[in-house]
């Protein structure tokens, strides 16, 4: 049971510190809504939706008043559309997801994540339909969120998958030229893909959960940054060790999870559904003061990816998985340290001066919780050099057993050096070069599968 006078101590961390509930995402299993047609399963669909979702808002919003922590985005997350559209053509799931837009906005949520697929092991013609409707379906839509799991490490990388992504990518951009290629940062793709990640665009409600759940995402760079500097100033002119400072983020990493299982039980419990878990993943904001860029400034690096970067991020995740999972019993989805560069305003920076590159970022996705996240290229870059991209960091994943995920955005038009902004939580930063672009599309020709590694056999 948690006690509200648990969280008293945090009052201090709300106003000052950026402290916030990220997101209450609300899982709906929608298998049972398949109809005889398009029509039907639409109807069907959005039916359920206005049942469970309905109340999702303003419960958040009479929570979020009586604890006094803001509840920044209201969320839907669905089963994969590709399983509740099973037999339907791209113009079908075109369908559905204009229907999911339209039911997201008339019950007041901010996204709703789940026009998705799992190929890891290879694709069927359902799969190749919702691929291909993807383009149209989100560049048409405003709250619609897409993902497709193109790995795992017990299967390998479907590598035929990743180069039909790298063109879905190119042609979700062009789609949406009016708007820099924004509906490409509705897209992700993953290798591991949790079924129970709160945070867009790769919310997906996963087979095997309850009907309905609440599952909450927690953001804390600030707090963890104003918690460091604290630290560092007691110590005065000792300075503390690496594993101190490890211990300063655990324990803040505690105190943030409590409060936002706090929130999330009690949505749940109002609503009369299963709470399910609380993902605290220190994901930034384009505010000041709310940087994970500035977490590696304040532990040592005076230019965000000079040598060290990698490490400091790889400490600042470990610890922040230690302190959440000592706080909670229901800790999930990614729980650990993003590093979107249009969200981060210190990370942006670095993009812009140069210090931080596409190759550096690669590096430090090895140790944080997702990966080449919000990435702005040039729009002149060839898909086949936007699918090696994204295999390069699948690998990542498959190989280190663990999540990772790509969400590009070739901007239309645009080379690297410009400016590029999306607005609100989606941030800005400079278009980041694409070294040696152009030179991949022989190994994407390839297609097949990369294999899954020796330590998948664990049976």
């Amino acid at each position: 049971m948690i006690r509200s006078e648990q969280i008293l101590n945090t009052v201090g961390m709300i106003e000052k510190e950026h402290l916030d509930v990220r997101a209450v995402t609300l899982g709906i299993n929608l298998l049972d809504c398949r109809g005889g047609d398009v029509s039907r399963t639409c109807r069907r669909i959005a039916d359920k939706i206005r049942r469970y979702a309905g109340a999702l808002a303003p419960t958040c919003e009479a929570v979020s008043e009586k604890y006094g922590i803001p509840v920044v985005n209201k969320r839907i997350a669905i089963t994969p559309a590709a399983y509740v559209g099973a037999g339907f053509n791209r113009d079908g799931f075109i369908q559905i997801a204009r229907t999911l837009d339209a039911v997201a906005d008339e019950v007041g949520v901010d996204f709703i994540g789940g026009f998705s697929t799992n190929v890891e092991s290879g694709m069927s013609p359902v799969d190749r339909e919702l691929i291909a409707a993807i383009p149209e379906a989100l560049s048409t839509t405003q709250k619609v969120c897409g993902s497709v799991n193109v790995g795992s490490t017990r299967h390998g990388i479907n590598m035929d998958a990743v180069s039909l992504l790298g063109q879905t990518i190119k042609a979700l951009a062009e789609q949406s030229a009016d708007q820099d290629g924004f509906a490409a940062a509705r897209f992700v793709v993953f290798t591991n893909q949790p079924g129970d990640n709160p945070f867009m665009a790769g919310a997906i409600h996963g087979l095997g959960q309850h009907e309905v759940v609440v599952n909450v995402g927690v953001s804390g760079p600030g707090v963890v940054a104003r918690a460091l500097e604290r630290r560092l100033a007691q110590a005065g002119s000792k300075l503390p060790g690496l594993h101190d400072l490890a211990e300063e983020i655990k324990q803040t990493a505690f105190r943030v999870t409590r409060c936002g299982e706090l929130i999330g039980r009690r949505v749940a419990e109002a609503m009369g559904v299963p709470f399910g878990v609380v993902d605290l993943s220190l994901a930034p904001t384009p505010n000041v003061g709310d940087s994970v860029g500035e977490i590696l400034r304040i532990l040592g690096v005076d230019a965000i990816g000079a040598p060290g970067s990698t490490a400091i991020v790889a400490l600042l995740n470990d610890a922040v998985k230690k302190g959440g999972s000592f706080a909670s019993q229901s800790v999930g989805g990614l729980s650990g340290a993003f590093i979107p560069v249009c969200e981060d305003q210190e990370l942006a920076n670095a993009a812009r001066t140069g210090s931080l590159t596409l190759e550096k970022l690669e590096a430090m996705t090895s140790v944080c919780s997702v990966g080449l996240d919000m990435i702005a290229i040039p729009g002149s870059v060839d898909a086949e050099t936007i699918a090696a991209l994204i295999a390069d960091e699948m690998v990542i994943g498959m190989v280190n057993g663990k999540t990772t995920a790509a969400r590009l955005i070739p901007v239309p038009g645009k080379e690297a050096g410009e400016l590029v902004s999306f607005g609100g939580l989606f941030g800005e930063s400079v278009i980041m070069p694409v070294h040696n672009a152009g030179q991949s599309a022989r190994f994407i020709r390839f297609g097949g599968k990369i294999p899954a590694p020796i330590h998948s056999l664990r049976n």
